[in-house]
């Protein structure tokens, strides 16, 4: 038994098979007869011999080496084996199929910016796509010097050009840092354009990648937040006044000063009850808001004060537009009107 042992058939396979592995590398000292090749559904198998291609099989099944797979080699197409003759070859399994993988900025990259001086800290998260493209490239490259390449290994290669690619296409481009979610196409277009041009170089082709979300510091956010809620309600004495009671409702709920909170409410009420009396005015027939108000508050707006010469010294006690008391002031508090 000892004696031809050595001369057993031997069968070629991808055995432990996992999705995270590219490729793996079948080695043995040499291929003997009867040996059989096992090829699985997202398998290639690629034999090699002395670093160079030999022949790419791409069908499921289970073939006879010396009749079925040989003939098709290129330069080893006429071997023959004999009882102490085994082929030299390696052969390398592919996995065929397109790898889908998530990314992520490892750290903040700084987008230049005038009111900045070390630069705004932005962080991005998404995906990419990629496939083996060329085998020969990626057995020159990759398998000549590995047994299996995992898609990690593909993953932090990537990662490592994306902070320049990133600045490069939102900075240099002219993309609004601000606003990256709504230019993420096309930024992300230009992203796997240039990722593609680098991974061909160990015989991948990236067939696809993605931005998802784009992070700012928290303060940023706050701002960004704060503006596109202004925006939103279009009216500053809207916004004035949901803030007014956003900071009561907080306030209360929050052991906020009592004090701070009465005079919100006292000046919201007051505001409130000026437009209901206003708004009254208005609708009255016969009336205009300039002398309803007055009416409503039972005051009479007194003229201003005057000297011997006909100038004016003091204004009414009561603004002739709204019926604010005016306590002496050039200007009501309340609707704006001028009293001197």
């Amino acid at each position: 038994m000892g004696l031809f042992s050595g001369q057993l058939a031997n069968v070629v396979e991808w055995e432990e098979y996992r999705d995270d592995v590219i490729f793996y590398k079948w080695n043995n000292n040499e291929i003997k007869k009867g040996s059989r090749l096992i090829i699985r559904p997202g398998q290639d198998a690629v034999f090699l011999f002395n670093g160079r291609i030999e022949g790419v099989f791409t069908d499921e099944g289970n073939y006879d080496i010396e009749s079925d797979i040989v003939p098709f080699l290129s330069t080893l197409k006429g071997f023959r084996f004999g009882f102490k003759t085994g082929m030299k070859a390696e052969v390398l399994f592919v996995n065929t199929k397109e790898f889908n993988m998530k990314w992520g900025t490892k750290q903040a990259v700084n987008l230049p910016h005038p009111s900045l001086p070390g630069g705004m800290p932005i962080r991005a998260n998404g995906t990419f796509q990629f496939k083996v493209g060329d085998y020969q490239v990626l057995m020159e490259k990759i398998a000549g010097v590995k047994k299996q390449y995992t898609t990690e290994e593909v993953r932090d290669r990537v990662v490592s050009m994306l902070d320049q690619l990133l600045l490069r296409w939102i900075v240099r481009e002219g993309k609004d840092m601000f606003n990256i979610q709504a230019n993420a196409v096309e930024i992300s277009k230009g992203i796997q354009e240039e990722l593609d041009m680098e991974m061909v170089k160990i015989g991948l082709d990236v067939t696809g990648f993605q931005i998802n979300t784009v992070s700012y510091p928290e303060e940023i956010q706050a701002m960004v937040n704060k503006v596109a809620g202004q925006s939103m309600v279009g009216d500053v004495g809207k916004y004035q006044q949901i803030s007014m009671i956003d900071a009561m409702s907080q306030g209360g709920g929050a052991g906020g000063s009592s004090t701070a909170m009465d005079m919100a409410s006292m000046s919201m009420g007051m505001m409130m009850g000026q437009q209901m009396v206003n708004q009254m005015a208005q609708n009255m027939p016969g009336g205009g808001g300039q002398q309803a108000a007055p009416q409503a508050n039972n005051q009479q707006a007194a003229p201003p004060v005057t000297d011997a010469d006909g100038n004016v010294v003091a204004g009414p006690k009561f603004c002739p537009n709204c019926g604010t008391k005016t306590e002496g002031m050039k200007f009501c508090s309340n609707c704006g009107q001028k009293l001197i």
